[in-house]
Formats: structure tokens, C-alpha cells, sequence
């Protein structure tokens, strides 16, 4: 195909997906790899990041479902690497943080993750990093904004919208 093809959007959707999908098989084999499953590594990383957190904060940071984020605080909980106290100003919320073991444990899974990806991502150079990054949070943006009912708005050639 030439570069200067037309590329439909469903087409684009299949090898965006395919795409997503050997990349985050290969992150989530090495975070496995450290013992945790995906949704308890991505509640440490946030914690890690951001600091201490509501669940309800880590729940809209990392995109998991209610129940999911519930289950990956217990066990996490379970295994010591974070601790739950109750917030001062709301006794019902729980601000979770970590424990010296959690720091521990989410610092290298996330060097190991971040090694993985970095070696997946080298087929790219640092001018292709820059472009697929800006494309690809141009296209989830807009997407979004449809899905909340703005898709009355038209993109034009250089991103902006107009209605």
C-alpha cells in the first residue's frame, strides 16, 4: 500500500486493535512476571505516580470497573503492599497508600514493564514516539467527546473542530 492511500476508518480500527493487542500481551506478560495481575499493578503504579489516593480516585485514573477495583485493593491489602485509612474529612472513603513492601514491589515491576516496553517500542524512533503519541491522544479525545454526545462537532484538516 503507498503511503499516499486512502486508509479507511475500519480498517484503521483493525490494525489499531491488533496493535493494542500484541502490545499489551507483552506488558502484561511482564507484569505477571512479578507476581501481580494487571489491575493490582495499575493500582500500585497510580499509587506510586500520584500518591495516596481515594479508591474511587485510582478507579477513574486507571479505567476498572468498580468490583475490579474492590477485588485488586483486597488483595493487595492481603499481601501488605498497601494500607486503607479513613479520610478525615469522610469517614466512609478510603485513601489507600502504600506500604514500604508496595513501594518496593510497584517500583520494579515498573522498571521491568517499562524495560519491555521500551524494547517493544524501539522499532520506533524518537520523531515516531512523538507523532504516534499526539495522533493517537488526538483520536482517543475526539472519540471521547462523541461518546459524551459532542459528535456534532466536525474535525477540520489541522485538528480543530468547528460545528
Amino acid at each position: 500500500m503507498s503511503s499516499r492511500a486512502h486508509v479507511e476508518a475500519p480498517r484503521l480500527w483493525i490494525v489499531l486493535s491488533r496493535c493494542y493487542h500484541a502490545v499489551r500481551q507483552i506488558a502484561e506478560s511482564s507484569i505477571s512476571e512479578t507476581g501481580l495481575c494487571l489491575s493490582d499493578f495499575v493500582a500500585l503504579e497510580a499509587l506510586l505516580h500520584k500518591g495516596p489516593l481515594t479508591i474511587t480516585e485510582i478507579q477513574a485514573k486507571v479505567l476498572l470497573a468498580s468490583g475490579s477495583m474492590t477485588a485488586a485493593v483486597d488483595r493487595l491489602e492481603r499481601k501488605d503492599l498497601v494500607v486503607r485509612t479513613a479520610t478525615p474529612s469522610d469517614r466512609r472513603a478510603k485513601v489507600l497508600e502504600l506500604t514500604p513492601e508496595g513501594k518496593h514491589v510497584v517500583e520494579a515491576a515498573f522498571q521491568r514493564n517499562a524495560r519491555e516496553l521500551e524494547r517493544v517500542m524501539s522499532i520506533l524512533n524518537e520523531a515516531e514516539k512523538r507523532q504516534l503519541h499526539a495522533l493517537l491522544k488526538k483520536l482517543g479525545l475526539f472519540a471521547a467527546g462523541s461518546q459524551a454526545g459532542e459528535d456534532s462537532k466536525t474535525p477540520t484538516r489541522k485538528g480543530r473542530t468547528r460545528k
